[in-house]
């Protein structure tokens, strides 16, 4: 177990932004990430758990407590049954799971991080969500000072949600089970329009295990969400603003708003979201917002590629991150009067 002091958390995350820890502990096994969880629990200590730092958005003033660096490895594979220790690359645990020919993530080739992370944020993308998949996750935790055993639906997952984003404080992920398909070679049945386009075929087919991570992989590119170090597109937390989900009433108020701004023939995306509810894109409220590709002229933009992501282009603070994504914040909301929420967790910081 390595211990630093003072040490910069930027490099630990895909924005590159933030300040130092007080004390950075780096975890390689499990026994390793629960000691050092006890003893940062049982001398009061502020704990913050890194992983890919894909979704982190760190204050620039850093951490004042202990940062554990979660990097433990284990990828067990026994017939369609995934294991996951926390620390696994997900990118190339996809890419295992592809090689091995079984179905059901698939489509979340590409997405950074760690595999620890998927359950926080019901991790999803090209329509697949790792909730479909998690059989169990387990996890310590703190508050009874043991490893436990969460089933699926003890997770309580909803989208981009869980038990463990609705009470950060509680859990910290050690490993994750899934349950493939084997489906002869072929995927799970395409879900996304925009990747069955892609693929030639119509919504509902399967293809190729092989070409449904290889079309997603394209697709994520082109919108700059595979990480690249040359790319500033890419230094980013993927989708910065969650999709609305908004009440009939509310989505009827919406509506109107965008009549009012577009014309009386625009519609709005719309997607069915359980009874009651309809789902709309986050993206497509901030392009019409006003702030299209590439927006800013400050050290962070959006991105060239996809009005979801902002980015850094180099040389940005959290607070110059921050101050965009207020301004989209507040001119999406003027324009159609919906508030977006931040995807990423924020650490000493808020919008």
């Amino acid at each position: 177990m390595q211990v630093l002091h003072d040490a910069p958390l930027a490099p630990l995350t895909t924005f590159r932004l933030g300040g130092p820890a007080a004390r950075l502990v780096t975890a390689t096994t499990d026994a390793e990430v629960i000691a050092a969880v006890r003893e940062a629990d049982d001398s009061g200590t502020p704990l913050l758990v890194v992983g890919g730092g894909s979704n982190l958005v760190i204050g620039d003033k850093g951490f004042d407590g202990t940062a554990l660096r979660i990097a433990t490895r284990g990828v067990e594979l026994r017939g369609t049954t995934l294991e996951l220790a926390a620390g696994e690359v997900w990118t190339d645990a996809v890419a295992r799971t592809v090689e091995a020919g079984l179905a059901g993530i698939e489509c979340l080739a590409g997405i950074p991080g760690c595999a620890g992370a998927t359950p926080i944020q019901n991790v999803g993308a090209y329509g697949q969500e790792v909730s479909s998949t998690i059989t169990e996750v387990i996890a310590y935790d703190r508050r009874a000072g043991e490893t436990v055993t969460l089933t699926n639906d003890e997770c309580a997952f909803s989208y981009r949600h869980s038990r463990f984003k609705a009470d950060p404080e509680r859990h910290v992920v050690l490993r994750v089970r899934f349950e493939l398909e084997d489906a002869a070679g072929l995927s799970a049945p395409l879900k996304y329009a925009e990747t069955a386009r892609a693929l030639g075929v119509e919504p509902g087919a399967r293809v190729p295990l092989a070409a449904a991570r290889e079309t997603v992989l394209k697709l994520r590119a082109g919108k700059g969400m595979v990480l690249d170090p040359e790319d500033h597109d890419t230094w980013s937390a993927g989708s910065f603003f969650t999709n609305p989900i908004l009440t009939d009433a509310d989505f009827a108020a919406f509506h109107a708003r965008v009549r009012e701004r577009l014309g009386a023939g625009a519609e709005p995306p719309a997607y069915p979201a359980g009874e009651g509810r309809t789902k709309t894109s986050a993206a497509w409220l901030i392009d019409k917002a006003g702030f299209t590709k590439g927006y800013g002229t400050g050290p962070a933009r959006i991105s060239t590629k996809h009005t979801l992501a902002l980015t850094n282009r180099g040389e940005a603070t959290t607070e110059d991150l921050l101050a965009l994504a207020r301004e989209v914040v507040a001119g999406v909301r003027e324009a159609f009067g919906v508030t977006l929420v931040n995807e990423p967790v924020t650490v000493g910081v808020g919008l």
